[in-house]
């Protein structure tokens, strides 16, 4: 079964980007982005695909289930939106090109790729019956909306034109990038099963407290630099000339508007996020208080390394 998902995915992402690669007009309205995304995914795939015909995943030290679930769940997240930003981007192109088959047609070999990882997933988590499912927890599935929003972020800003005349902005995009490799950083923790060994989730709390931080500066600075006069922005949508043109229907101030909203949503997952790592962060430390010496010890020799089964 997973050979066919496999099978299915590389289809599907190099239709899409094979039909995109073909038509300059395509190109133009699909962006870095989504053709990035769908190169990148079938890369990994490919890799993924050799590594399992020919049977080196037993000779790596970590858990392929888990390995496979966490780049399943970050390929949908990245064809999502890369479904999202080319669909959206291609409206404009259907009444007036005569592209618009290909472009429902790349729209659609897209989203079957996401479908296809997002059951990959659901899949393997059902297989093979680990704890490594973790996107099925409330933690997971925010540390996945995370990176889904930055995805989408990260689609937006393709265009350097959006903050390369300004510090401020710049900053901003430095956050979006810092803040995805930390979620990536938590995925492989979670991967690589290192919770278990820790009696807290101090690491994700402080990951997760950091990340907080840097996106509450960007949710102050991406506006007031966009949309405030006095610091060279533009508060109306009439003031952009790009919008005047209506064969254009997301102009660049629609993506300015666009980033200020997706930052403050992912900032409000990452405060959801902190507050369930600091109820559990707290409450194991309250268990971990109230609990006798010799228990302490006891819990202590059960996660020496000699007693861990790899």
């Amino acid at each position: 079964m997973g050979y066919f998902f496999r099978l299915l995915q590389l289809l599907s992402t190099c239709v899409a980007f094979s039909l995109v690669a073909g038509v300059s007009t395509l190109q133009a309205a699909a962006g870095n982005w989504s053709i990035f995304v769908w190169c990148f995914c079938f890369v990994m795939t490919l890799i993924i695909l050799i590594v399992e015909l020919c049977g080196l995943q037993s000779r790596l030290h970590l858990s392929w289930d888990g390995f496979l679930i966490t780049s399943a769940s970050c390929a949908t997240s990245l064809c999502l939106s890369g479904s999202i930003v080319f669909a959206t981007a291609c409206i404009q192109l259907l009444p007036h090109s005569p592209f618009g088959d290909h472009a429902i047609a790349v729209t659609a070999f897209s989203s079957l790729a996401s479908v296809a990882y997002a059951t990959e997933v659901v899949w393997t988590c059902a297989w093979s019956g680990e704890f490594s499912c973790s996107v099925l927890t409330l933690p997971g599935l925010l540390h996945r909306l995370e990176i889904f929003v930055a995805c989408v972020i990260f689609a937006f800003i393709s265009s350097p034109h959006l903050y390369v005349h300004q510090p401020a902005l710049e900053w901003c995009v430095a956050v979006y990038s810092i803040c995805f490799l930390l979620s990536a950083v938590t995925l492989l923790l979670n991967w690589y099963n290192w919770d278990n060994r820790l009696p807290v989730p101090l690491v994700h709390l402080v990951l997760t407290l950091l990340s907080a931080l840097l996106y509450a500066s960007a949710v102050v600075l991406w506006p007031l630099y966009q949309f405030n006069r006095e610091f060279g922005g533009q508060p109306q949508r009439s003031s952009d000339v790009s919008c005047h043109d209506k064969l254009t229907y997301i102009c660049t101030w629609d993506q300015r508007l666009a980033v200020a909203i997706l930052t403050a949503v992912n900032l409000l997952i990452y405060v959801v996020d902190l507050v369930d790592l600091a109820r559990r962060f707290f409450y194991q430390l309250l268990r971990l208080c109230t609990r006798s010496p010799d228990s302490l010890l006891l819990s202590v020799e059960a996660s020496s390394p000699s007693s861990v089964v790899l």
